[in-house]
């Protein structure tokens, strides 16, 4: 099947850029021709992470508006104008059959104009409790791919399809051996493993608990690697060591995965269905500073499910211990990676494309 131009927004952060990288991948693997364009926002990850995964990708100028007061607000409606006037320039130049959006600033706009011109769309939501922007572009998008059940509650029921979200590849497929994988990070392979995972920024909350911990896990003969992030590696670098291993970001995903005998992580939908995959026993300490809370909301629907311990931040002073010292017992592990495993959907990409190819 022949196929046109097919254009791809998300970004701004990994959790909608890597959804939209996972279904850019399964398209050029079912159409050998397909010519890929993305739209992402000007300053954001997308605009280095996608040229690097070698695609091309145009930049608006666009921000998120700030819930809070914040001077950055009267700069929104210009930065939005000139965003939907470009998004009409890019959709008339390229004439795309398809337009997919998977979150993030610049899908709104793109979304929107193509919506105007009927050119057919389908939207990626990846969290249990969705975003205003997917809520307002849901009225007029063709399709809506969905992770998580009872989204019927914000989007129109019969535009729902669901999917799950689309995780990468090597993670879908990931054969690492354990103990080759600890290796890998200059581990001990018999030793207990400890992965944390604060995105490709850090977490500033779960950071200060590791650091403040460090002795606490020795005394239980655990080893850590620690993704620390980006903007706190020059702070926290110094408390590396042979049992420690501190990184800013990892690219190995599916080493990092394999090396992991329990998890520490935020709660991002991206995550969490690479969890979901891997299935390890895993503690969420959701990101309270994110829109809607969702990442409380994400964590909650796996916890509910005894698949996931969660614990918030205002609570991780007291609760903290007492968890992690429950996901050690080995009856919960196996409970835990059963539950888990319940919500892996490592074919969601190739189902999303399926729902693009009716659409095409």
């Amino acid at each position: 099947m022949k196929t046109s131009k097919i254009i791809i927004s998300g970004g701004g952060t990994g959790g909608h850029l890597f959804p939209a990288l996972a279904i850019a991948e399964e398209l050029k693997v079912r159409f050998k021709d397909v010519e890929i364009l993305f739209v992402g926002s000007l300053g954001r990850v997308e605009m280095t992470k996608v040229p690097a995964a070698g695609y091309n990708i145009i930049g608006l100028w666009i921000d998120g508006f700030q819930r809070n007061f914040s001077l950055k607000n009267l700069m929104f409606p210009i930065k939005l104008f000139f965003s939907l006037i470009k998004s009409l320039f890019i959709l008339m130049i390229n004439k795309p059959i398809i337009v997919v959006g998977t979150g993030g600033f610049a899908s709104g706009p793109l979304i929107f104009v193509a919506n105007l011109l009927k050119i057919p769309s389908l939207i990626q939501e990846q969290n249990s409790y969705p975003g205003i922007t997917n809520k307002i572009l849901s009225r007029n998008v063709d399709k809506i791919a969905v992770a998580y059940e009872g989204l019927d509650r914000y989007f129109p029921r019969e535009k729902i399809v669901f999917t799950g979200n689309p995780i990468r590849k090597s993670i879908e497929i990931c054969c690492v051996d354990a103990l080759k994988a600890k290796k890998h990070f200059e581990l001990k392979p018999n030793r207990q493993t400890l992965v944390v995972l604060g995105g490709s920024l850090g977490a500033k909350r779960i950071n200060n608990l590791i650091a403040e911990k460090l002795d606490w896990f020795r005394s239980l003969d655990i080893q850590i690697i620690w993704q620390c992030g980006s903007l706190y590696y020059e702070k926290y670098k110094g408390l590396s060591c042979d049992e420690v291993k501190i990184l800013a970001f990892i690219n190995e995903m599916d080493q990092l995965y394999a090396s992991a005998d329990f998890i520490i992580s935020r709660a991002g939908a991206a995550t969490l269905s690479e969890l979901s995959c891997v299935g390890k026993p895993v503690i969420l300490i959701p990101s309270p500073n994110v829109a809607e809370n969702h990442q409380f909301h994400n964590a909650m629907a796996f916890a509910n499910r005894n698949a996931a311990l969660v614990v918030t931040e205002k609570n991780l002073n007291t609760q903290f211990e007492g968890s992690f010292k429950t996901l050690l017992d080995e009856e919960k592990q196996k409970e835990f990676i059963e539950n888990l495993k319940r919500f892996a959907k490592p074919d969601a990409a190739k189902e999303i494309v399926n729902h693009i190819e009716e659409l095409m």
